[in-house]
């Protein structure tokens, strides 16, 4: 679980960031899961984009990506929401 402090943190650190993947119309899929886990092992932080094709909306998609890859929910404003997961092997970031 990540403090109130942190969570500020990141929301600057991915402020500079562009969106690393996209959610379309075939929603959240387990090659989606799978791509976002390797990325957020990769980068710790993820910025995802959901398209206006997707029959999701970012506030509902949120809950469900946070729970297959063990992240943290960061922030979302309009269509893009991040995500954060400490990296095992390649941490940059220090909280």
């Amino acid at each position: 679980m990540i403090t109130g402090k942190q969570r500020s943190y990141l929301k600057s650190i991915a402020n500079n960031t562009k969106p690393l993947i996209q959610v379309g119309k075939n929603g959240i899929t387990d090659s989606l899961i799978k791509q976002i886990d390797e990325l957020l092992e990769a980068h710790e932080i993820v910025k995802i984009s959901v398209l206006k094709n997707s029959p999701l909306f970012a506030r509902d998609i949120t809950e469900e990506i946070t729970d297959s890859t063990n992240s943290e929910f960061v922030q979302q404003i309009g269509n893009k929401l991040t995500i954060y997961r400490e990296s095992k092997e390649n941490k940059k970031i220090e909280l």
